[in-house]
Order: C-alpha cells, then structure tokens, then sequence
C-alpha cells in the first residue's frame, strides 16, 4: 500500500475521499479534516504569526515574499522517515501552502527510494476535476476517482438547475480578505453564478483581485459574503471592525438590509477539494432562502449582525 503525505488541506480531504485515508502518514499543520487525519505527524510550519490582523498578516506575507522567502517550512527529517512514496501539494499559491518549489529544495537532501510529487493547481471547478483525477491516477484508482468526480458534478448540476431557475439574481460580493480589501476570486465566480447570483468582483480561473472602497460601493452589491481566506466564522468576526467601522461600509445597501453574511472560508469556501460542492449548496441557502432550507446555517453561515462593530 503506498505510504501518502499530504502538504495540503485540500490535498487531503481529496485523498480521503478517494479512500486511502488509512495510506495517510503525514500532513501539513493546516490539515484538519476529516478528523481522523489530526494525530498523523505534521511536517509543515508557517514562517509568520496567523494571529496577527489580517492587515498585519498582509504586510508580513509581502514582506517574506520581497525578500525572495518562502511563508513555509518543511520538517526534512521527519519527512525523510516516514519515508512516503507519494507527496501531495500545490503550484497554485504561494501564500496558501508549501509549495512544489518548497518541496524541491527540501527534498535536495533525500537519499532513499524516490518520490513521486503531485502538484495541486485548481483554479476553476474543471481544474478541481482534474485534481481528483491525478491523485486517483497517483494511487492506480482511477475508476475510483472517476466515481467521486461524476457523484460531484451530479451533485453540483441539482443544485445549479434549481438557483438557476430562480428569477431573482442579486448582485454578490464575496470578500477574501479585509486588510486590505480583496475580492475572490479562482472558483468562486462560478460558484456565485451557479448558486443564481450575479458575481460582482473577479473572474473564474484568475487569482482573487485586489478591491477598493469606492469600487465597492459604485458595484452596489445587494449580498455581501464575508469569507477571508483561513479565516473561520469566530476568527471573521473578531477582525470585522475592520470593514465595520469604515465609514463607507453604513453606505452600503447591502449593510443597511441586513444582506451580510459571514462563511466559514477555511473549511469551504477557500479549499479547491470536494467540499466545493459544500460551498455551493452554502451561497443558495444565503442568497435564496425562500428555496434553500437553511440547513447550514449557524455551522457554516451566518448573518452579520451590528453586535459586532
């Protein structure tokens, strides 16, 4: 059976879905789902603070990244004896995870059996596809991955006929980070689109763009999604006084009609794994609640309220 390290939250929840948890021997410091998989030897460490702002987190992350440093670092020795036959990472962003540049420098003093790496690089739904399908292809389960793939795009195509058909189209901001402003972008766009809305910022398939107040508020969005990237609910909540207390965000309709909505990003929203079609099945519950049961919400959603300004 291969011996399987996973760099990559996402990574792992596709290897888990697969069926080869049990093959799992290592994980990022980042991955932490499914359960299971929390007591596996971790082999990463982040190069800054997380609990920092997020405007502090931005200044530090471009600071590492001018000065030509990497945000991770891989535990080399450790990764050595556990000896995996398959790595599992990404080249999709430098800020999320240990990159295959990363990897490669760590593995430059590796003697042993060689490795095979699979790089993540899903920037769209059909890339996500793709990423199952070379995991599967990694662990000569391809049948298996072709399976999972079709039950999840049949999942998605339910979901996107129903919010499609739905008349009323608002016009949706999803919010990546807060200090300063980003808009999201990769397959986010889709999935605003799928879930019968109108996305306002940021294209499919290209990295989250940079957002100004006064583009903000001249795109009147009538929906607000609040979902930073490795933020959960709690930890959104705390940094939101930095958008609360703008003095543009009381002049927003969105804000004034209560239509602000926070997410989990870290565990949907911001991971290019199966939980995609999660995520999709989240934005119709916020933004078509007369057609959508809220059965997430309190877990993975919930509406901002003024408390916490």
């Amino acid at each position: 059976m291969p011996r399987i390290v996973s760099l990559l939250p996402s990574a792992t929840e596709i290897v888990c879905s697969l069926g080869f948890e049990g093959e799992l021997v290592g994980r990022s410091h980042e991955c932490d789902f499914p359960p299971g998989i929390k007591d596996l030897p971790v082999l990463t460490r982040a190069q800054l603070d997380s609990e920092q702002s997020s405007g502090a987190i931005d200044r530090e992350v471009k600071e590492l990244l001018e000065k030509g440093l990497s945000l991770y670092r891989v535990d080399v020795d450790k990764l050595q004896q556990l000896k995996p036959d398959l790595i599992v990472t990404q080249t999709q962003c430098e800020v999320c995870a240990v990159s295959e540049v990363e990897l490669g420098r760590a593995l430059q003093s590796w003697v042993g059996t060689p490795v095979r790496i699979v790089s993540l690089r899903a920037q769209t739904l059909a890339g996500l596809w793709q990423d199952l399908d070379s995991v599967a292809e990694a662990l000569e389960a391809k049948s298996r991955g072709a399976s999972l793939i079709a039950g999840l795009q049949a999942r998605i195509a339910r979901v996107a006929e129903q919010a499609i058909a739905i008349p009323q189209r608002p016009r949706v901001a999803c919010i990546e980070w807060l200090d300063p402003l980003m808009a999201a972008g990769n397959w986010i766009p889709e999935l605003v689109e799928m879930a019968g809305g109108e996305n306002l910022f940021g294209s499919a398939g290209d990295h989250s763009p940079w957002l100004d107040w006064e583009q903000l508020r001249a795109a009147e969005p009538e929906a607000i999604v609040v979902m930073p990237c490795g933020f959960d609910i709690p930890r959104t909540e705390r940094e939101l006084p930095v958008l609360s207390g703008h003095a543009e965000w009381p002049k927003l309709a969105a804000v004034r009609q209560g239509q602000v909505y926070l997410v989990d990003g870290n565990q949907y929203f911001n991971r290019p794994g199966p939980r995609l079609v999660e995520s999709l099945e989240i934005l119709t519950e916020i933004l078509h609640p007369q057609s959508f049961p809220p059965r997430t919400q309190g877990v993975a959603w919930k509406v901002w309220s003024n408390k916490y300004t």
